[in-house]
C-alpha cells in the first residue's frame, strides 16, 4: 500500500493527514510536500493526524522529526493526534513523545494550539 497525504492550512497551522504506510518508500514524498508548504506559507504549528496510518518505520520517524525541527525554529509546536496503537508504540520507543505532544483528535489538537 502507498501513502496518501492530505494537507490543509488553518490559521498558520499545517494539518497533515496520512493514510496508508509511511516507510522508506514514501518518506521522501512526505518530506518534499511538507517542506514545500513550510517554505511557501507562514506556518507556526503542525498537527499530524495519523488516524488512518497503518504502518510506519524509522524513515517515517526521521521525516516527522525533521519537520518538528523546522517548526521549532519558529518557536512553534507539533501535535500528533488520532494515533493507532502500533504507531504509538513506535513513537513511545523512539522517545518522540518527550518533545512532540499527543492529542486524542485533530479538533482537540487545534484547540490546544488556539485555532479551533
Amino acid at each position: 500500500m502507498s501513502l496518501i497525504i492530505e494537507m490543509e492550512t488553518k490559521n498558520r497551522v499545517l494539518c497533515i493527514r496520512l493514510k496508508g504506510e509511511l516507510d522508506h518508500h514514501t518518506a521522501a514524498k512526505l518530506k518534499q510536500q511538507a517542506e514545500s508548504v513550510l517554505e511557501k506559507q507562514e506556518i507556526k504549528h503542525i498537527v499530524l493526524n495519523l488516524e488512518e496510518l497503518t504502518f510506519m518505520d524509522s524513515s517515517g520517524l526521521g521525516v516527522i522529526l525533521g519537520r518538528y525541527n523546522q517548526i521549532k525554529k519558529n518557536k512553534g509546536e507539533m501535535v500528533v493526534c488520532a494515533i493507532s496503537p502500533s504507531v504509538k508504540r513506535l513513537f513511545d520507543m523512539s522517545g518522540l513523545f518527550k518533545i512532540i505532544k499527543l492529542d486524542i483528535s485533530e479538533e482537540n489538537a487545534l484547540q490546544r494550539l488556539g485555532v479551533a
